[in-house]
């Protein structure tokens, strides 16, 4: 039986292409040294891939930044104010889109399905030109060849291009990117018949919109554009989904497509998938890539379970037609276990990395070919019996807790507008108050002390010295800003979810762990195990003290238990929901604790809340149901005139936006700047919110600092669809990524605009 992976990290075992893209951009390196490391890493995981022996290697799933913006240059939709005028798309042009330049924006950024990772949303109108812009996808798949190695290449598939663009703000209210297919899928032809003229046997298409509801126009375009694509085709074509089970209507069309030889599936969390093979079969001559292995999670794979489903996938369709594969690429996954020296053996014994599923991937296909290796299933059968037997994973006080909280919904007394009058008579905030939204640029004297730290180089004394000297220069330049509401600027934390897991029970952390969130942002995902509580306080100490330092109300900072979910590595023995309940008690516990010290402003960020949001619309209102409720579980506790803020970042909330309201927080901040403010299209169509709201003014991603003027009339637009009373000012995220050079003007700005804006309102 043949092995296949659909993709793998790209930033390297120990962030290489990180490290890389950032000195380039700092001007530190050239060009030829990024291009040195990316060629290196490329190479290496080849080579890996070869010596573990997968047969059916990806190639082309590297990418500078993006695998969406990888095929916007491969198709040259530059949007017209880069000033690209054609030819092969360079690093230049490339990463302003990515990232913005002195004078333009970048492009929008947004989440990957339902996922951690961000992709550039490519800009159409009905006057783009597509035209073969970057030969990426070919010279990668020669450059591994000439290692002796023969690859796939990955295609991002032409109709999932085209669904998750957007039209541009020039375009017609009624342009449908569709539209476009046809001037589209010459370039694609072009590309396929490179790969094929190079050697190139067989090309994945990854076409993963396949897995969402799809109208029957939306199929067409699907049943088109391989029509044409299939025709004079000398390579075979998989066609791979993730993420989801593939709706039947759906499965029926792919399957009849000529053109495609091959189709791959998520068996892990498209679970209903193999009763649909069962039920309509697969037409001769066409093959099942079974994604079997998760590539998502951390967890070592019940080999015996997988050996059992890839059997029956054997008996129904014949075995020389099914190829073991992942259920998606692994870069969602951390990349290799053998680099974690700190985890204890049970637990490591318990996991898997992308490096691990690799082997997974093989051992299952050797197994299915009569090959078993007995010493690698044994030790998986160990591992499983160690963590299902394990005392550490299970705690009967929480888990009693976390189901005595289905009897109540949690909500606060006092409707938002009665709470939100009784905090204004204590913070007493001007009109169109300002705030920023947690965290403040992580300096590398500010990393080096926290290293120190941890590291045992320093005493506690000198560390908790450092961070409060940190703390008091975050409020001092936030009062000299004239900012209203303030933070303490998180100098303590990593990463928003890691600080607080590091704290909790039930969790664990990699040393090495890390995964692609956007660029070259990398986080490392904690790995919850088992049942989560809160042993003390985690955020009082700092937080009162920056409250010391001003009259000025000070924020309490905090991240929802949805986003902490979602954001981890998350145990698959029991449902996601119970998880977050137990969470949400930690974080109740937390928020009272601040409110017991006097913090009257706290924080609870929920970014990642639309993230969870399942694909497919029947399964979303349970998952909108139990996320909402956990994070209202953590503020009904607290007093009216305490003031809760949340904040989500870069995700479409357009179609939440009654399950945001129904989270009953007293204001949310809400990315709006990079998306083109799509966000005020709700309150256009007549959507009520009578709490406090943030659309941010501008965006944190990018170096860029816009003007004064330009945040304000991006406010403008806002007040044109708000009240006054309840608008906030504020940037679209928060600021660690970014430098104090660009912090600096950026809020002074952002404090201008609310200022004139004030102005403007009271004359």
């Amino acid at each position: 039986m043949t092995s296949h992976v659909v993709g793998y990290p790209r930033m390297g075992p120990k962030r290489e292409l990180k490290f890389a893209l950032e000195s380039f951009w700092d001007k530190k390196t050239a060009a030829s040294d990024l291009e040195k490391t990316a060629k290196d890493l490329r190479h290496a995981i080849w080579k890996q891939m070869a010596d573990a022996g997968v047969t059916l290697i990806p190639s082309n799933t590297f990418s500078y930044y993006d695998q969406v913006l990888d095929t916007t240059a491969l198709v040259g939709a530059v949007p017209p104010r880069y000033g690209w005028t054609g030819g092969e798309i360079g690093l230049d042009i490339y990463f302003s889109m990515a990232r913005g330049n002195a004078t333009q924006p970048a492009m929008e950024m947004t989440k990957w399905f339902d996922t951690n990772y961000h992709y550039i949303v490519p800009e159409l109108s009905p006057e783009t030109k597509f035209a073969l812009s970057s030969r990426k996808a070919v010279s990668e798949y020669k450059e591994a060849k000439e290692l002796g190695i023969e690859t796939v290449p990955v295609l991002v598939g032409p109709v999932s291009y085209l669904l998750l663009a957007k039209a541009d703000k020039a375009a017609p209210k009624n342009f449908n990117t569709l539209s476009l297919l046809d001037s589209l899928l010459p370039v694609y032809k072009q590309v396929l018949g490179e790969l094929e003229e190079a050697g190139a046997k067989f090309v994945q298409i990854d076409e993963p919109t396949l897995v969402l509801d799809l109208e029957a126009s939306k199929l067409e375009a699907f049943k088109k554009a391989y029509s044409i694509l299939g025709s004079d085709l000398g390579v075979k074509l998989l066609l791979e989904t993730y993420f989801a089970d593939i709706p039947e209507e759906t499965y029926k069309t792919v399957i009849e497509l000529e053109s495609v030889s091959a189709i791959g599936l998520d068996l892990v969390r498209g679970s209903k998938s193999l009763d649909l093979i069962k039920k309509i079969g697969l037409p001769a001559g066409k093959t099942l890539f079974a994604g079997v292995v998760d590539g998502r999670n951390v967890w070592a794979n019940d080999l015996v379970a997988s050996v059992a489903i890839l059997e029956d996938l054997a008996i129904t369709l014949g075995k020389e037609r099914v190829v073991v594969s992942t259920s998606c690429s692994l870069m969602h996954t951390a990349v290799d276990l053998k680099n974690e020296t700190k985890l204890d053996s049970e637990l490591k014994s318990w996991l898997a990395f992308a490096a691990q599923k690799v082997l997974e991937v093989v051992a299952l296909a050797n197994a299915i070919s009569g090959k078993k290796d007995e010493e690698f299933f044994s030790a998986n059968a160990a591992a499983l019996a160690s963590r299902r037997s394990s005392p550490r994973v299970h705690n009967k006080a929480v888990q009693e807790a976390a189901a005595e909280l289905k009897n109540s919904e949690h909500r606060r007394a006092t409707n938002v507008s009665i709470r939100l009058e009784e905090q204004q008579k204590y913070l007493n905030l001007p009109i169109l108050p300002t705030t920023t939204i947690g965290s403040f640029p992580q300096t590398p004297e500010l990393r080096r002390v926290r290293r120190e730290f941890k590291n045992n180089k320093i005493t506690e004394e000198e560390y908790v010295k450092a961070i409060q000297g940190e703390i008091s220069s975050v409020v001092k330049l936030q009062e000299e800003l004239d900012i209203d509401v303030l933070v303490h600027g998180e100098p303590e934390r990593n990463d928003m979810v890691e600080y607080f897991g590091e704290q909790l029970e039930g969790f664990c952390f990699s040393g090495n762990g890390w995964v692609q969130s956007y660029g070259s942002r990398c986080v490392k995902p904690p790995i919850i195990y088992g049942d989560v509580s809160r042993p003390k306080a985690m955020t009082v100490f700092w937080s009162t003290y920056a409250q010391s330092l001003t009259k000025r109300p000070m924020k309490g900072m905090l991240t929802g238990p949805v986003t902490i979910l979602n954001w981890s590595f998350v145990r698959d023995d029991q449902p996601r929901s119970e998880t977050c309940m137990q969470i949400a008690l930690a974080i109740k516990d937390e928020v009272e604790d601040l409110e017991a010290a006097g913090v009257t402003v706290i924080q609870i960020d929920e970014a990642a809340l639309r993230e969870g949001l399942p694909l497919r619309k029947a399964e979303q209102a349970s998952y909108q149901d139990w996320a909402v409720h956990g994070f209202r579980i953590t503020a009904c506790g607290v007093k009216d005139t305490t003031q809760i803020h949340t904040h989500m970042c870069y995700s479409n909330f357009n179609d939440i936006i009654h399950s945001i309201i129904d989270m009953d927080a007293d204001v949310i901040t809400i990315e709006n700047s990079r998306s083109d403010e799509k966000l005020l299209s709700v309150f256009r169509e007549g959507v009520v919110y009578g709490a406090g709201i943030g659309p941010g003014v501008y965006d944190i991603h990018s170096p860029r600092v816009p003007g004064f003027e330009e945040m304000a009339e991006r406010a403008r637009k806002m007040l044109a669809v708000l009240e006054s009373k309840v608008l906030w000012i504020n940037p679209d995220c928060g600021l660690k990524t970014r430098k104090y050079a660009e912090v600096v003007p950026a809020l002074t700005n952002m404090v201008k605009a609310a200022k004139q804006l004030r102005t403007e309102l009271s004359s």
